[in-house]
């Protein structure tokens, strides 16, 4: 009996002393950045962005963001600090929803004093829900809030030992990570018109267009939550831009009876943000020779890195900036340019 209490007690003294060592690495050298910024020496290996955007945002040094959905992960932070004269990080969110992105910033300014917000608008963002989505899409919630108790499940976690900590160390001392590259994903992946082709699944026929008002309920509540973040942080400069969305997007815009709601509400987005004194607004959708040339595109939206320089290189100089005089016009030549895709553009792919 003697032995077996020894043997128990041994057993229980030995696990907790595994478990302390593991929570004590984990917590130390912190690959989800939970509780500090990367220890001096280690790179700021940043791939997973559920995971590690709001450990970021509360953590590391800034005053700059880039915000947006995935069309943004392939900006380098580094050209904004050099062109900006500031440092910059990104807070992503993949679908780039108004209030997921609204929900980044208020833990951005929760502690940080931020000079630029570089804010990529998504089309869709204007129409989306106005509620967040990280709890109806599974994200790790217990990294999104500040209650330690359950972080359990960060810091006894097999997959974040295991797996994150090494790749971590390993981008840290291996080869030659630029941590200006964060969530990037465009070296993996493979551009040009086949791939596009290949992965827009064109719609059979023509659906009837949609009032340009059906999304006025919705609209209404984006443009509040981004002009809310305006008005709370009059010392920001905001700096909202659009990105050139590719012509597959545009034909199925024009194809499933979208198109006039998305340019009225860029329209309205567009007039409400001007009004105020801390907000520019650039405008790149309508490029015809990069939205045209399907080379510069993964899929319907998703462009190379060469078109993320060619974005902030135009953002650095002050080009294509939008102002109550000129907006409409260039969002009404917008609409002519989708009429020119699908009635000639799209021809060249399509035998209407």
């Amino acid at each position: 009996m003697e032995m077996e209490k020894k043997f128990i007690r041994s057993f229980f003294i030995r696990t907790l002393i595994l478990l302390t060592a593991v929570i004590a690495v984990v917590v130390i050298f912190d690959p989800f950045y939970q509780y500090h910024k990367p220890l001096p020496g280690l790179k700021a290996v940043l791939t997973d962005k559920e995971y590690q955007c709001v450990g970021t945002l509360r953590n590391f040094d800034y005053n700059a963001l880039i915000v947006g959905s995935s069309v943004c992960e392939n900006y380098n932070n580094g050209w904004f600090d050099e062109a900006f004269d500031c440092t910059a990080i990104k807070a992503i969110r993949s679908y780039g929803a108004t209030a997921d992105l609204c929900y980044l910033l208020d833990i951005a300014y929760e502690d940080h004093d931020l000079d630029y917000v570089f804010y990529n608008i998504d089309p869709s963002s204007l129409s989306a829900s106005t509620e967040s989505t990280y709890v109806s899409t599974g994200c790790p919630m217990y990294l999104y809030d500040r209650n330690h108790l359950n972080d359990y499940q960060y810091v006894l976690n097999k997959d974040v030992l295991m797996e994150k900590l090494p790749y971590m160390l390993a981008f840290s001392f291996i080869g030659d990570y630029d941590e200006g590259d964060s969530y990037n994903w465009a070296q993996w992946k493979y551009f040009g018109r086949d791939m596009a082709m290949g992965l827009y699944t064109r719609l059979p026929s023509v659906t009837e267009m949609q009032p340009q008002t059906i999304d006025s309920e919705q609209l209404a509540g984006n443009i509040a939550l981004l002009t809310a973040q305006v008005e709370a942080h009059p010392e920001t400069t905001f700096k909202f831009f659009f990105s050139p969305y590719s012509m597959l997007w545009w034909d199925n815009a024009y194809r499933n009876g979208t198109r006039d709601a998305v340019i009225y509400d860029e329209k309205q987005a567009v007039a409400a943000l001007l009004e105020y004194d801390n907000v520019e607004i650039y405008f790149y959708q309508d490029d015809e020779e990069i939205i045209t040339n399907l080379d510069n595109y993964m899929d319907m939206i998703h462009f190379s890195k060469d078109i993320n320089y060619y974005v902030y290189d135009k953002l650095a100089k002050g080009e294509d900036r939008l102002t109550m005089e000129n907006y409409e016009e260039r969002l009404n030549e917008m609409y002519r340019l989708s009429e020119k895709i699908v009635n000639e553009y799209i021809l060249e792919y399509y035998d209407e």
